[in-house]
């Protein structure tokens, strides 16, 4: 949607604004010229004092049903859109002033467009459209400044004019706060802080996840789309964290690798698939595809948190349900019991985000790159892939694990974001806290953890039954890439990793070998299951407590970064 911030064309000009009414605009300036009253003219396009109506030689050729207006053009510069008054740049050599200046933006220009919302729900006509736009923050760099060229974040890649969009600012305070003071030491300039033109669509100004009951709607009058704007898919895409985006002339480069909308429409995507709000998910993350780990998981949780011992603070299940340290059982489930969702979330959480998320993304590649599409606009520190896989190897046993250090892509998901012929290397700083969690759980090191761990390369697939198909090419396939486990999910975990320059990793337990005749069979798996979970877990949360230890700067490694980066990371 265009801004109507510009004068435009009679035929087009509301049209431009607000998607509707083009055809009264016409007529209503039609009737003006014939000798009407302005009074009259106002009461057709519903506001006052809206137009004022000047010469314009040459334009407007084509206005052939209506000669009398051909060389006027309209001025609605003031007209139609209700707006907040404006809040311009403002320079900020401090991070804590300017996050505060972006929250008081974003926290009254979402309060204008929940009042404007309530009052149509409860039958006022509202005198035109309303808007309120996102804050902004953007850095003006002139010189080619020297900067640490150990860093993969905090610093822009050449002289230019930066700018990012900004949503939530107290979910994201310490990132911003981190992310702006980087900014400022590594550049010596001030930042500037005011509203940018992009438009916060109404669904977005209900962080909380709020509404207005549906019956309260439906005797409404005009629809909502006349009257607020609504998500814009134009700008709710991956073209940054993609390299696709192209600016034009004169147009600020990102700063941040996400635009405020994408932001916001990942967040309530989150509390969709989830049923957790996107406070509470923490910055160290575990993808599981089996309910055992879950159970596992919140056990574990729960004993920690009944014993008041760690130094993690809650336990949050989906439907928000929160048990806390010294808390002996966890909250009553509300009546008719806690729906699950698609892919539900248990968070373990710890000061400062700093805890560990953990998500069970069931089965598929499809899930794995839904969940990882959302949960990277929250700017995680790491994820792991813990789940379960056919072995490839006849040297392999159920049980064994397999950290893989390179992948087949044959998932499909990803393949227009980030092209197969793209490699997604191992990080060295997550293999190596693998290893070591491995290690220590395990009480085997050197030569004798060869024979429960084996390193190599992980094939993922987006047919389940693959078992099924004739196997001569598939055999050549895995024979080819050298690939020693077979599952759907790894491989699309960690190719969104790579491209959304989060820090990621894969350790799987070999729970079948297909190809050597022993299929996952239920008296099997329920004692495989039973064995080997508990062991799993503990090396993927010993894993993340790793990272957890290492400074950002040292685990967000320069190999997820390209030559023109943004600078937040």
């Amino acid at each position: 949607m265009a801004d109507c911030v510009k004068p435009a064309k009679v035929w087009f000009a509301y049209n431009e604004a607000t998607r509707h009414f083009n055809g009264l605009t016409i007529f209503c300036i039609y009737g003006l010229l014939l000798g009407r009253s302005m009074q009259m003219t106002e009461a057709c396009l519903g506001v006052r004092g809206v137009m004022r109506l000047r010469h314009n030689p040459g334009t407007m050729s084509s206005a052939r049903c209506f000669p009398e207006i051909r060389n006027m053009t309209v001025d609605f510069s003031s007209a139609f859109v209700n707006r907040p008054e404006p809040m311009g740049f403002e320079r900020f050599e401090q991070a804590q002033a300017a996050v505060e200046r972006l929250t008081e933006i974003y926290g009254r220009n979402t309060a204008y467009i929940r009042a404007a919302f309530q009052d149509v729900a409860n039958g006022r006509d509202l005198p035109g459209p309303v808007r309120a736009c996102y804050p902004a923050i953007r850095i003006a760099v002139g010189t080619y400044d020297p900067i640490d060229t150990r860093l993969s974040f905090g610093h822009v890649a050449e002289p230019g004019v930066y700018q990012t969009t900004v949503t939530q600012p107290m979910l994201f305070r310490d990132y911003y706060l981190e992310q702006i003071g980087l900014l400022l030491q590594n550049h010596g300039v001030a930042v500037e802080v005011g509203e940018s033109e992009s438009p916060i669509p109404l669904h977005f100004a209900f962080p909380d996840g709020a509404y207005v009951e549906g019956e309260r709607l439906e005797g409404m009058r005009r629809p909502l789309r006349d009257l607020f704007d609504v998500p814009d898919l134009a700008v709710t895409d991956d073209a940054i964290v993609n390299g696709s985006w192209r600016g034009r002339e004169g147009e600020p480069r990102p700063l941040a690798p996400f635009t405020a909308p994408r932001v916001d429409y990942s967040l309530h995507r989150l509390q969709h698939y989830t049923a957790t709000a996107p406070a509470h998910f923490q910055n160290f993350v575990l993808f599981t595809n089996y309910q055992f780990y879950v159970d596992e998981f919140c056990a574990r949780a729960r004993a920690l948190m009944a014993s008041g011992s760690g130094d993690y603070d809650a336990l949050v299940e989906p439907g928000n349900r929160i048990t806390r340290r010294g808390d002996k059982a966890p909250p009553p489930a509300p009546a008719g019991g806690v729906r699950l969702p698609q892919m539900p979330a248990y968070h373990l959480v710890r000061p400062n985000h700093s805890g560990i998320t953990l998500v069970n993304i069931g089965v598929g590649p499809s899930n794995a790159k839904t969940i990882t599409d959302h949960i990277a606009v929250l700017r995680p520190h790491a994820w792991l892939m813990l789940g379960h896989c056919a072995g490839l190897r006849d040297s392999q046993r159920l049980g064994d694990y397999v950290l893989a250090h390179g992948y087949v892509r044959e998932d499909h998901v990803l393949d227009d974001d980030l092209p197969t012929w793209v490699p997604v290397p191992p990080l060295a700083e997550v293999q190596v806290a693998l290893e070591q969690a491995v290690e220590e759980v395990a009480g085997l090191s050197g030569w004798e953890l060869k024979r429960i761990m084996r390193t190599g390369t992980v094939a993922s697939i987006d047919n389940r039954n693959w078992e099924l198909r004739d196997h001569n090419e598939l055999v050549q396939r895995f024979t080819q890439s050298r690939a020693i486990a077979l599952d759907m999910e790894s491989a699309t975990i960690a190719a969104n990793g790579f491209r959304f320059r989060v820090p990621y990793g894969t350790l799987l337990c070999v729970s079948d070998k297909p190809l050597h005749g022993e299929l996952k069979l239920p008296g099997m798996a329920s004692a495989f299951y039973r064995d080997q979970v508990n062991q799993h877990l503990e090396i993927g949360i010993r894993a993340l407590e790793r990272l957890r230890e290492m400074p950002p700067e040292r685990l967000h490694s320069r190999k997820l970064r390209t030559f023109m980066e943004t600078a937040f990371q």
